[in-house]
């Protein structure tokens, strides 16, 4: 395994997943060496993370110029992605982008084109679901064609943290993050994981999206991911972003041979009462199926007609040898959302230690615009109530 301890990593922003960027990055050796965010969140965040340069007023130049950083992990919201990436790139520096890339494909394809010009350094969007040992364990399954031939995908991606009126988070304006909410912030989670499974891309999709709570309440000031705190004012605004949703796609040509021309479906929802963060995913094939959960990560359901269904459990034979590299404990000692974290930036980190000699199993910034054209497509798909080539 390469070392890397000699990389030193900076984190542009303080919100629910800059923190865990740190985390992750402090788990596997890797010193943080800068945070940056509001004066008052930053200095808050290096004083509990023992993170020794900071830059406040939202500084991300100062950040990315720092002589004391190789790696900028880019958590802040999504319009100004593609700025701060350009940025960091043009530096010199290597780029942990959050998803999704960018605001539109015109933007997000400036990036691509940076991150292909040769010498560039190197760039991953952080579809982490990709390094949950099971999710690595089925795409091995399905590309030695374990269960033959794929028929077709059906899964859903629900959560309920927005399911009052009164819930608030800069992600429900599509000024702050995009035209699409549900199928942008969580539903390409679900295609890019799907995607990663069966080694081939979306190519052409139909969807349908509905705003349930036309109207909704801000509270003055800001609200952080996931919070319960109950606002003490509030302002009504018109919600221009979808609540849920439902995606048929159609897939490409896997070069393995035992997945082309998939057909999928999948729901979406960040009104789901009871589901908190459900990832379900279900790969049918000709000759079995496989079957998984983000809310119980360590678990492959392996279905057969003619025969006993078996659960694959992580650690143990059957799920253990082909995710040797992305799994740390043994048997019956869970890991989840962190550790995807940290395996994803473990892979990332050795990719840039080897020189480049790691694959890259990690999202790209050509996956990253990719996934915007996909939301591009999926809203026209909407509008135009008809199928969309992406």
């Amino acid at each position: 395994m390469p070392a890397l301890h000699g990389l030193r990593a900076g984190v542009i922003g303080t919100g629910f997943i800059g923190p865990v960027h740190i985390e992750a990055l402090k788990r596997l050796g890797v010193r943080v060496a800068a945070v940056c965010g509001s004066t008052a969140s930053a200095r808050a965040t290096a004083e509990r993370w023992g993170i020794p340069e900071v830059h406040g007023d939202h500084d991300y130049r100062a950040l990315c110029t720092s002589p004391n950083v190789d790696v900028v992990h880019i958590t802040s919201p999504n319009k100004v992605h593609v700025e701060q990436a350009l940025f960091a790139l043009r530096a010199g520096k290597h780029v942990v982008c959050e998803k999704p890339l960018g605001m539109d494909a015109r933007e997000t394809a400036r990036v691509a084109a940076a991150v292909a010009r040769p010498g560039a350094p190197v760039f991953a969007v952080n579809y982490m679901c990709r390094f949950f040992p099971a999710v690595l364990q089925m795409r091995a399954l399905v590309h030695r064609g374990a269960i033959g031939r794929v028929m077709h995908v059906q899964g859903h991606f629900f959560q309920d943290w927005l399911l009052k009126p009164t819930d608030y988070n800069w992600r429900i304006l599509a000024g702050e993050g995009g035209k699409l909410r549900a199928v942008g912030d969580i539903g390409t989670h679900w295609i890019d994981a799907v995607s990663f499974i069966l080694g081939t891309r979306a190519e052409a999709v139909f969807a349908h999206l509905e705003t349930f709570h036309k109207t909704r309440f801000r509270p003055v000031g800001e609200v952080q991911t996931f919070s319960k705190a109950a606002p003490r004012k509030t302002v009504p605004y018109a919600v221009d972003t979808e609540d849920f949703g439902s995606v048929l796609l159609k897939f490409g040509r896997a070069g393995h041979g035992h997945a082309d021309g998939v057909h999928a479906n999948a729901s979406v929802s960040q009104v789901a009462s009871g589901w908190k963060c459900s990832l379900q995913v279900g790969i049918y094939g000709t000759e079995g199926s496989l079957r998984w959960d983000f809310e119980h990560p360590n678990e492959i359901i392996l279905g057969r007609r003619d025969e006993p269904n078996q659960i694959l459990q992580r650690g143990t034979a059957g799920f253990s040898e082909d995710v040797a590299g992305f799994t740390d404990y043994p048997g019956g000692h869970p890991e989840g959302f962190p550790d995807s974290h940290k395996m994803h930036y473990r892979a990332v980190y050795e990719h840039i230690a080897s020189g480049r000699k790691t694959p890259v199993l990690f999202a790209t910034a050509d996956d990253g615009h990719h996934e915007v054209r996909l939301c591009e497509a999926i809203l026209k798909s909407h509008r135009a109530r008809k199928w969309v080539e992406v």
